[in-house]
């Protein structure tokens, strides 16, 4: 038994006596394949937002100079455009559009935790380039798969770290000139669920990406297995998406038997959330999935939706949604679960050394 196996079963074995029964399986709904990329410089797409009429995608800290950019897509998934950086980014790993239309990249990914600092790209609505802000941790290096923006603009960070992941909002306003200091304002605790998953059990329990809607009230973050859709308090401020994650009850989402799904996004009228892998089947392509939602509010106005048509076709793995009180983490439990802290850090200290995209 490896080290990874061994510790994921330690964990696995832990949580029914710490942190109380797993999470029932939701009633199934279809996934539906929105459309397919394939495009050859799109081989590990990990920043997914739905922008106008289509879509705009980055890869997670691509090899080939090639596929270092900003792409956006038709519905159809075919590249109409790319805008390049001015700078090599380190790894860029998720994306979020804000209510006006700006574009954030996270160049946040950190496997082996030994940046300085991480950073943020702002591109503006038909900008030519993005405009880097550099960010420091207050605790030490972490990787971090998942960007949000909160309705005033904020960049808010979700960390990889397993169980428990960390959220980090800037410390002051973003400044091109200096590093501006990031605070840990809250944490995401990730419940216990069953939904398969290529990494199985320890695929529960990281954060691989997060999306905003498009009117600020609903944020999700997934990981390679679920997603967890929070409300957030009118406004939709950083410090209100914060608390939705830290203290709000969150609907879930299950996307299960994704290849590697590290992106999520809310369609432009809202009423599903948009899913892609990375690219694993070669020249085939890969699908880019739509889930329902179905406490979704109204759908957006036809004028600003962009695109929510209907899907083409139907997926075999299926999805459904349901809330955490059925199957979420009683935190008093695990904090007296010693062991499961143990078994974490032993999966924490194996994931680091992952090269996981």
């Amino acid at each position: 038994m490896t080290v990874l196996s061994a510790g994921a079963a330690l964990i696995a074995a832990m949580i029914p006596l710490a942190a109380g029964p797993v999470a029932a399986v939701p009633v199934a709904a279809a996934a539906e394949t929105s459309c397919r990329v394939k495009d050859d410089r799109l081989v590990e797409i990990s920043g997914l937002v739905a922008d106008g009429d289509g879509y705009v995608v980055v890869n997670d800290g691509a090899d080939e100079e090639s596929g270092r950019k900003v792409f956006y897509l038709t519905r159809k998934c075919k590249v109409s455009r790319t805008v390049s950086y001015p700078s090599r980014p380190q790894d860029t790993e998720d994306m979020a559009r804000g209510a006006d239309g700006t574009l954030w990249i996270g160049d946040i990914g950190d496997n082996d935790r030994d940046r300085d600092g991480i950073g943020v790209w702002r591109l503006a609505p038909g900008g030519k380039s993005p405009t880097l802000f550099r960010l420091s941790y207050p605790d030490g290096a972490h990787d971090a798969e998942a960007l949000l923006v909160a309705g005033d603009g904020t960049p808010i960070v979700v960390t990889k770290d397993p169980l428990t992941a960390g959220v980090y909002v800037p410390e002051r306003p973003l400044d091109t000139s200096a590093t501006v200091p990031l605070r840990r304002a809250g944490a995401f605790r990730i419940p216990v669920t069953t939904t398969d998953n290529p990494y199985g059990f320890k695929g529960r329990f990281v954060v691989t990406g997060a999306a905003t809607s498009p009117d600020g009230g609903r944020v999700a973050l997934r990981t390679y297995a679920d997603a967890f859709e929070f409300d957030v308090e009118p406004g939709g401020s950083a410090d209100a998406v914060v608390r939705a994650i830290g203290e709000g009850t969150p609907r879930r989402i299950a996307l299960p038997d994704e290849p590697q799904g590290e992106s999520i996004a809310y369609t432009a009228d809202g009423t599903a959330l948009l899913s892609v892998s990375e690219r694993t089947d070669g020249a085939n392509g890969v699908d880019m999935l739509r889930y329902a939602l179905p406490d979704a509010p109204a759908p957006i106005a036809a004028s600003s939706a962009g695109p929510s048509a209907a899907p083409k076709k139907k997926a075999a793995e299926p999805a459904a949604a349901q809330r955490p009180d059925e199957g979420g983490i009683p935190w008093g439990a695990l904090a007296a679960g010693g062991a499961l802290v143990a078994a974490a850090l032993v999966l924490g200290l194996v994931i680091a050394r992952r090269r996981s995209r």
